[in-house]
């Protein structure tokens, strides 16, 4: 009975010291990035940065895999349904992680499928005019459209887009009522914001901040909780009276439920690294995009806490599901 008892010990340790061996190998394989929108976009820039300096800071092989189609949706779901072996890794969007499946699109529960990994980026919403607007701040655009209800009009990229749903919690936190006027794109909509055909438009920093530059248009208010660096003089909404008026575009890492722990916790680790490194902080600032890093726990609570968010502004606005 001893030698059994002997014998099943050692197989114990054998079993134990191989797992140990394979977390410390971790990686032994190249890891796939999934990246869910075209090569040329947001994503796809931060995306790029991250896999290069991680690649170049710890030796693995990170590769990049663009896997566009439904806004993002269809690399959702492929990186939700893969193995959880930390081998497949998706750069998320709150467009697509969260907003998307509470509009019916993508097969997929962003807090259910998914093990959050860290923040990487964000860039906020921001509002902008024509150059010539008779709209000179925010609260007289504001004011313009509840003194007349639909009287000003409001482009965005989309339906369902995080911009629309900027600017529908900005009509539900003020009380203003816009007529909303949804284009296919930020390109389809700027020539109607700049020939005078609509009278404002909604769209993430990076896409907008080109037109501010050369003065094509005048940005009134962002999104976020604090002003933009490279907006220093533009509010934000929250300065002038609207609490809880956030909206910005945020990256994430993210992995499919299920993936262990320790490799969860090895990827937060090096990816927290480099997004402190003078280098990454650049790029996604050249890109227009703020590097962030977190903690595992952190993303988590920020994805829980977008759904109900977003859930609620989509449910006033009485949007429908677009699956």
């Amino acid at each position: 009975m001893k030698k059994i008892l002997g014998i099943l010990a050692g197989v114990v340790l054998v079993v134990a010291s191989v797992g140990v061996g394979a977390q410390e190998k971790y990686p032994n394989q190249p890891v796939r990035l999934i990246v869910p929108f075209p090569p040329g976009g947001g994503t796809d820039l931060v995306s790029r940065v991250i896999a290069t300096e991680l690649s170049k800071s710890t030796g693995w092989a990170v590769a990049p895999d663009n896997k566009p189609g439904s806004g993002g949706s269809l690399g959702l779901g492929l990186g939700g349904k893969a193995k959880p072996d930390g081998y497949t890794l998706v750069m998320a969007q709150n467009a697509n992680l969260v907003v998307n499946p509470l509009l019916g699109v993508g097969n997929y529960d962003p807090i259910k499928d998914f093990s959050p990994v860290l923040l990487v980026a964000s860039a906020p919403q921001v509002l902008i005019v024509a150059k010539d607007s008779k709209f000179k701040t925010i609260q007289e655009l504001i004011e313009a459209a509840k003194s007349k209800p639909g009287s000003v009009k409001f482009a965005s990229p989309g339906v369902g887009t995080s911009a629309h749903l900027a600017g529908e919690l900005m009509q539900q936190l003020s009380g203003a009522k816009f007529l909303h006027v949804p284009y296919k794109g930020t390109g389809q909509a700027l020539p109607d914001l700049f020939g005078g055909r609509v009278d404002f438009f909604i769209a993430s920093a990076p896409s907008l901040m080109t037109h501010i530059k050369e003065g094509t248009g005048r940005a009134l208010a962002v999104f976020d909780k604090k002003r933009s660096a490279d907006l220093p003089d533009i509010p934000t909404l929250v300065e002038v009276g609207y609490p809880n008026s956030e909206a910005v575009t945020w990256w994430g890492v993210v992995a499919p439920a299920g993936t262990p722990k320790a490799v969860v916790e090895r990827l937060n680790k090096e990816i927290n690294a480099i997004l402190k490194l003078p280098e990454t902080i650049s790029q996604l600032k050249n890109g227009g995009a703020d590097a962030h890093g977190s903690s595992v726990e952190a993303f988590s609570a920020l994805i829980k806490s977008d759904v109900p968010k977003w859930q609620s502004v989509i449910e006033k606005a009485n949007l429908k599901p677009r699956g």
